[in-house]
């Protein structure tokens, strides 16, 4: 496959989100690597991995967990809550840096996706309602269970665990973070009208049903400055299982609540031809980044088209920018694309992570 970016093309503009200027508006989307330690501390190849990648106008994290029991959707993903970990994603942020790249962490909670095999945790959520799904555990696939209600001083305890690895991405000298509140995970279970029966002040109502996310994004804007801190969401995405009949009045509850803070960013994962999209769109004055579904294949020429109208002002790539390091050269001068290795998407070690080719390496190859 091939695409040649226009040489006028919006998506090579610089631009800004927050206090960054950023030399694209092509950014990495969080891509789920599962290579991190035991204990949740990034691979010892994770510096090389995102450095390789550092052209993005910003690369965003792999998902990573607040807490310990925040993981458990998937086996040896990456957590923020020990020095360990802090020292780890502190040698990816200089390495990222050294390569003249920004970068973002994705914060996370799993929710209802978790399984006590993977984290030795019970499962959480809303309310205890389970997710149709199976997922792989150490023993082999099993499914999902009921999740446990959360109570109120729990949710609170959750919204101080983003607090603390907000402080220690920043610390670790990551630009910011990204609070991930979207693909079926605990923040996006809150604001469904479906998974999320509560009737305390956390739901019912659009504006409780958004109160969790809210007071997450307040609480790690007070602590490391809004210019920090983006959020993901995903208005009737059915990933994890996830049903909402009303696809967009939580949502607008939302941004009208953080708007006031001046975030960074607001990342959708979306269609844009979608409706909710377009909720999203009107209501959202500020930068808006756009990632299609991992079920779409990446349409670059609309990517363009929509930059350049002004509908969004910069575009999250995943599976394009995992298989190709240097995605934005080779988009620039209409090069080939190196296709993803599925197989190797979560399976360890460096095959299908730092050994995809760039386009030097070619050259070096055929001139040898």
């Amino acid at each position: 496959m091939t695409f040649t970016l226009r040489e006028d093309s919006a998506l090579l503009k610089p631009t800004t989100v927050g206090a960054l200027s950023l030399a694209n508006r092509m950014f990495m989307a969080p891509l789920t690597r599962s290579r991190a330690d035991a204990d949740g501390t990034p691979s010892s190849l994770a510096p090389q991995y995102y450095a390789q990648r550092a052209s993005a106008g910003l690369i965003i994290s792999e998902a990573t967990a607040v807490c310990e029991q925040a993981n458990g959707a998937y086996m040896n993903t990456p957590g923020l809550y020990t020095d360990r970990q802090q020292d780890k994603w502190a040698e990816v942020a200089a390495a990222v840096h050294r390569a003249g790249g920004r970068m973002f962490v994705q914060l996370w909670h799993v929710g209802r996706m978790a399984h006590p095999d993977i984290s030795g945790f019970e499962a959480v959520g809303p309310s205890p309602i389970a997710a149709d799904l199976q997922t792989h555990t150490p023993t082999g696939k099993k499914p999902l269970p009921v999740p446990r209600a959360l109570t109120v001083g729990e949710i609170e305890e959750i919204v101080g665990q983003f607090r603390s690895a907000a402080r220690r991405a920043v610390d670790a000298g990551m630009d910011g973070v990204e609070i991930h509140s979207a693909n079926g995970y605990l923040l996006h279970e809150f604001l469904s009208d479906v998974v999320n029966q509560r009737t305390d002040g956390y739901g019912g109502s659009p504006r409780n049903r958004a109160r969790f996310v809210a007071e997450v994004i307040e609480a790690v804007v007070d602590e490391v400055g809004p210019d920090r801190v983006s959020l993901r969401i995903s208005p009737g995405n059915t990933a994890g299982d996830m049903t909402e009949i009303d696809q967009i009045s939580a949502y607008e509850a939302l941004l009208c609540r953080i708007a006031p803070l001046g975030i960074a960013y607001l990342h959708v994962v979306s269609m844009p031809s979608a409706p909710a999209f377009a909720a999203v769109r009107t209501q959202w004055d500020g930068t808006l980044v756009l990632n299609t579904p991992r079920s779409a294949e990446t349409d670059f020429a609309e990517l363009e088209q929509l930059a350049e109208w002004g509908v969004v002002g910069a575009v999250a790539i995943g599976r394009a920018f995992l298989a190709n390091p240097d995605l934005v050269r080779r988009l620039t001068i209409g090069a080939e694309l190196n296709i993803p290795d599925v197989v190797t998407f979560y399976a360890p070690g460096p095959n299908g992570y730092t050994d995809y080719p760039m386009l030097d390496d070619l050259v070096t190859t055929q001139s040898a």
